[in-house]
């Protein structure tokens, strides 16, 4: 992608996209906005996408940090 901003640009990204994110989610809460099902998918995506570049930037696999994290909670909160 041209190569990556400073973690510190990536993490202000994310931060920008999860206010998307929010704005999308509370269109469907019928607090505002119209619901848009492909806007909640291309906002859901842009949030994953940040995080895989964070994840990347600094050597971390995502898909073992995923299972982790399921592991996690499936033994945590029986």
């Amino acid at each position: 992608m041209g190569g990556y901003w400073t973690p510190s640009q990536m993490l202000a990204a994310l931060v920008e996209e999860v206010g998307e994110l929010a704005d999308i989610i509370l269109s469907f809460e019928g607090v505002k906005g119209e619901k848009d099902p492909l806007r909640l998918k291309e906002e859901l995506g842009d949030v994953l996408f940040a995080l895989i570049c964070i994840a990347n930037y600094f050597g971390i696999d995502m898909e073992d940090a995923l299972r982790d994290t399921i592991r996690k909670y499936s033994t945590r909160d029986l």
